[in-house]
């Protein structure tokens, strides 16, 4: 069973990541393409686990609020919840909304891949891999993402917020597994 960690850090990680990116939302659409900079954020935790176990934990693409403390409810949009082409809405406790879908998601692998669609966010061609690896005994659980910044937005500050995100809900899993 996983219990939610959900105090100051949370609202304010998810104010700020969606401050930054409310700014930046009303871009023209010449102005909302990335310069062609990738930027990777990879964030990981450490987990007392079994890869299995945390993979029933995380590998659940409508699930992710019963582990992420910034996410409140997800709405299925299209597909199984499963399967290549899913999509999701998902929003935040601050009541932005993500529409994402899942590119693909390998039960033997332990690894999942989705794009955003749209948010209110300053990023461009967003994609992201999550993934959970057997690691001394237990598992560690890995999170990274790809994408571009949209012009006028401080590269440094927008790593910054998705490092954040990644970390809040990497560190609520540590926190459930103990």
């Amino acid at each position: 069973m996983l219990t939610l960690h959900c105090g100051p850090a949370a609202r304010h990680c998810g104010f700020a990541w969606l401050g930054l990116g409310l700014a930046l939302a009303v871009c023209s659409p010449a102005e909302a393409q990335g310069d062609g900079h990738i930027v990777t954020v990879t964030e990981q935790v450490q987990l007392g686990v079994t890869p299995a176990r945390a993979w029933v934990a995380i590998g659940d693409f409508l699930t992710w609020p019963s582990w992420h403390p910034a996410f409140v409810s997800t709405q299925l949009v299209q597909g199984d919840g499963r399967s290549a082409g899913t999509v999701r809405r998902i929003a935040t406790r601050d009541g932005a909304q993500f529409t994402e879908e899942l590119l693909s998601r390998d039960e033997g692998r332990r690894r999942l891949q989705f794009r955003i669609l749209a948010a209110p966010t300053p990023v461009v061609d967003y994609r992201s891999t999550l993934s959970v690896k057997p690691d001394r005994g237990g598992s560690t659980v890995v999170w990274s993402a790809d994408f571009e910044v949209k012009p006028g937005a401080s590269e440094a500050e927008v790593r910054k917020q998705v490092a954040a995100m990644y970390r809040l809900g990497l560190d609520n899993l540590a926190t459930a597994f103990d």
